[in-house]
């Protein structure tokens, strides 16, 4: 969906950080993170942040290091339908197919986190997503859009992403979110499953705010409609609670 940070694809970083020697060093006890290449996400913050918590971060679109990698980075910014091009160029669909399969973590961040979902609907147009989800990321309902800047959250419980931020504020830049999420939490639920943690965060005034998605947390899948990597300590606290995860 599109996100007002910018419409263009990355952020020229890829050749700048890809530019490493090839053969990384593994010795040092720090989580392996691959924040994945595919064209769309501000990907320079991205790998900054990860490192400053702790992550041996790779940028790359090679499809092996990506499913190999302790804990996978799906950034994403734009449109729903270029960025879901985007990824199936790469086979990011499938890598990321794989590594849930396998129990291995992936965190999706902004619209990295909206192609998880069945579909998004932008303009009438709609784009199948990678659907680990049910349900359709839309148009916010509000009187202003995009919500751009700071929100607070209403962090699920037992969440272990927001341990020690339930309280802060993360920021936000996007015009589309999923609105509804049912998968789990309904009466046609398995009991024996358990349902995904989701956080919650509104845009507009408090008559005619938009409630909307704001981050999930299903097992091995993980992700924020935020940016933690723009959102100061407590996005960096968001990103080491991750990376201590893996």
């Amino acid at each position: 969906m599109t996100d007002a940070s910018g419409l263009l694809p990355d952020d020229g970083a890829a050749a700048e950080l890809n530019a490493r020697p090839a053969a990384r060093e593994r010795a040092t006890g720090r989580p392996r993170v691959v924040v994945l290449d595919y064209g769309f996400g501000n990907v320079r913050s991205a790998v900054r942040a990860l490192e400053r918590v702790g992550a041996d971060v790779e940028l790359t679109a090679d499809r092996r290091t990506a499913t190999e990698a302790d804990g996978l980075v799906v950034p994403g910014v734009g449109a729903f339908a270029a960025c879901m091009d985007g990824l199936r160029a790469v086979g990011g669909d499938q890598v990321v197919d794989r590594r849930l399969a396998g129990g291995r973590p992936v965190l999706g961040v902004c619209v990295g986190m909206q192609v998880m979902f069945a579909a998004g609907v932008e303009h009438d147009v709609r784009a199948d997503g990678l659907g680990e989800w049910s349900g359709v990321v839309d148009r916010l309902e509000a009187p202003v859009v995009p919500h751009m800047g700071w929100s607070s959250v209403e962090p699920a419980e037992g969440s272990a992403l927001f341990r020690g931020v339930e309280d802060e504020r993360f920021y936000f830049v996007h015009s589309y979110a999923a609105q509804t999420f049912t998968q789990g939490h309904d009466d046609a639920a398995d009991p024996r499953y358990t349902p995904p943690r989701v956080t919650w965060a509104t845009h507009g005034p408090d008559d005619r705010a938009a409630r909307f998605v704001a981050a999930v947390e299903d097992g091995p899948l993980s992700a924020t409609q935020f940016h933690p990597e723009k959102s100061g300590d407590a996005g960096a606290t968001l990103l080491e609670n991750w990376v201590r995860s893996l």
